[in-house]
């Protein structure tokens, strides 16, 4: 059973233009922060008060100096688990994917148009509410697949929402959805058993070191909505172990589309389709025909 979220956690509360706050989160996922809340003119980055060190900081300085110009000013908060998901859950407000899919959150009550696909997500701070453009274009890309007879594993599944959207669009067979975070796959395993998503495996598991015996079990689809380092430390792994499975991957930002072109070339995959919103893409790939 995973555990329970931690009691504490340091928040970073960075002073900065809404126009700068996706490419700030790209930067600062790289450094291992995970958690998110936007508001006007500041950033909030959240990770547990254990693995807050020092030289994270500078860390993170060295990367906004380099991409800023100057590191935007910032401060550094002590909160309770309580108080920071309280505040997180509070702002949340229902997200239109499209005109046939819809995330809300858990208790709020809308009513969807006809025929449109109620997600139901109770966040806990994962990743994966539908307010991030890289579950938008995941989601979007989703839409347009034939997702019936296949196998899917979903890798950083965050708060299970993009096993559900499968689900929910007309996926029949078992999908394996998985994090390294515990948090994250207590709530999306709570997340699928909300939405009535059945044989959705929830595991606690590495996106690098379980990987392979995982891939051997035979995958037809692979959704990764990851960042750029974990994507091109994985992707090699998964075309040696599912080499005839495609891929819908997200996580990268259009300045790193020429580095992700590169690796593909050197691979072996083909780009089916990429979509792009603000400063993100998504790209559905698949082996290269022979």
């Amino acid at each position: 059973m995973p555990q329970s979220a931690p009691s504490n956690s340091i928040e970073l509360a960075i002073e900065l233009n809404p126009s700068l706050h996706e490419l700030a989160i790209a930067l600062l996922s790289g450094e291992g922060i995970e958690y998110f809340l936007e508001e006007d003119n500041r950033l909030l980055a959240y990770l547990e008060e254990s693995k807050w060190t020092k030289e994270r900081e500078l860390a993170i300085q060295a990367i906004l100096q380099e991409q800023f110009g100057s590191v935007p000013p910032y401060q550094i908060n002590l909160i309770t688990e309580r108080n920071w998901n309280a505040e997180w859950e509070a702002q949340l407000e229902p997200i239109e994917i499209s005109d046939r899919l819809l995330i809300v959150q858990k208790n709020k009550g809308i009513t969807p148009k006809t025929g449109q696909i109620v997600i139901e997500i109770n966040p806990k701070m994962s990743f994966g509410t539908g307010y991030h453009a890289t579950t938008r274009l995941m989601l979007r890309q989703m839409e347009q697949m034939e997702l019936k007879g296949k196998k899917i594993m979903d890798i950083g599944t965050g708060t299970g929402v993009l096993a559900i959207a499968a689900r929910k669009l007309g996926n029949d067979l078992p999908i394996l959805a998985f994090d390294n975070n515990s948090w994250a796959a207590e709530n999306a395993a709570e997340n699928i058993v909300e939405n009535h998503a059945e044989e959705i495996t929830i595991a606690l598991l590495d996106a690098e070191e379980d990987l392979i015996v995982n891939l051997k079990e035979g995958y037809d689809l692979i959704l990764a909505n990851i960042n750029k380092n974990v994507i091109d430390r994985i992707l090699p792994v998964i075309h040696k172990y599912a080499p005839l499975a495609p891929v819908l991957l997200s996580g990268i930002l259009v300045y790193d589309e020429p580095w992700l072109k590169k690796l593909l070339k050197r691979l072996g995959y083909e780009i089916a389709q990429t979509i792009y919103e603000d400063e993100w893409l998504s790209s559905f790939i698949r082996p290269r025909s022979r």
